[in-house]
């Protein structure tokens, strides 16, 4: 469990975070995001100990990490941005290396790194010199780095940042592997991964905490009108007419229209479900449905929506 209670980091006049607090329990994969200069890096760095805050305290499954920084940071996993790799050292020889600093039993060593590779999936790569391994295998490297020591608590700062496709999914799977025991904080730009990864999230904009929900509360409660695309054939006059009077339709228009066929956006007002009049209007009118996508509110225009409005 991680617990902050009033923390504050001040730079000269600069308040990099003012007084936040949140609760992150056990087993939770919490998305920790925020834009460029809100204060997460500071926030991490005081989790992880390597930063002392200015005022209030943080604790790591009770342990305070300012009074008792190294015991707390025997129970943190920590992925910087940029792994800290050793480029001219063997796959197998970094973990060793890395098992040993982190205070692992030495009989327990070499069973340690070899179910560490097989987790990450990096066996096959023991031998490998690590300058010589691609970036999604780098930061497979340094996801085991972060886990040799089974932490109870893992904190992932950009983890697939330069990453392709192939590579994200990857590190994402292994990600949720990792989690599924522990406490995952995970630090990103990449929102959609955030949706795809993490039960909830804590959104930090000019040093401060603007939400802190489960990430389907938090859409739900941000949610706007709902919005139905509708790719529509033959008598797309007579259909918008009829749509237009559907008790609950707020705006009705052409997105794009070619020879019979035409892309139609309608907003509705609140919660009400208007689909199935939709389907009687393109009845009624002899228009043909192709295509029917209901949209609704992203994680993308909810971070927009709370770290803008200010601006």
């Amino acid at each position: 469990m991680i617990e902050v209670e009033n923390l504050t980091k001040t730079y000269s006049q600069l308040r990099a975070i003012d007084s936040i607090s949140f609760c992150i329990n056990s087993g939770e994969i919490v998305g920790f995001l925020g834009p460029n200069g809100a204060g997460k890096s500071t926030t991490m760095k005081i989790l992880t100990g390597s930063l002392a805050p200015t005022e209030g305290k943080a604790l790591i499954n009770g342990i305070d990490v300012t009074i008792n920084s190294l015991e707390s940071k025997r129970e943190i996993g920590y992925l910087p941005e940029n792994p800290p790799l050793y480029a001219s050292m063997t796959v197998r020889s970094y973990l060793k290396f890395v098992a040993e600093i982190k205070g692992v039993p030495y009989r327990s060593i070499p069973k340690r790194v070899e179910e560490t590779m097989e987790l990450v999936k990096i066996r096959e790569r023991e031998r490998s010199v690590i300058g010589t391994l691609s970036k999604g295998l780098k930061q497979r490297v340094g996801l085991a780095q972060a886990f040799i020591h089974q932490p109870k608590i893992l904190i992932l700062d950009e983890p697939t940042v330069g990453l392709d496709p192939n590579q994200i999914t990857e590190i994402r799977q292994v990600i949720k592997n990792l989690a599924e025991t522990r406490t995952v904080i995970l630090s990103t730009h990449i929102l959609p991964e955030v949706q795809m990864t993490c039960q909830s999230v804590i959104i930090i904009n000019k040093g401060k905490i603007v939400a802190r929900d489960t990430l389907k509360d938090l859409l739900h409660k941000m949610d706007g009108p709902k919005v139905l695309r509708i790719l529509l054939e033959d008598h797309v006059a007579d259909f918008l007419n009829s749509v237009g009077h559907i008790p609950g339709v707020k705006s009705v228009e052409i997105v794009s229209e070619e020879d019979k066929r035409a892309e139609i956006q309608i907003v509705c007002e609140g919660d009400q479900d208007i689909r199935r009049s939709v389907f009687h209007s393109a009845v009624t009118s002899r228009s043909v449905i192709l295509e029917f996508r209901k949209g609704s509110t992203n994680l993308e225009e909810v971070f927009r929506n709370l770290t803008m409005k200010d601006e």
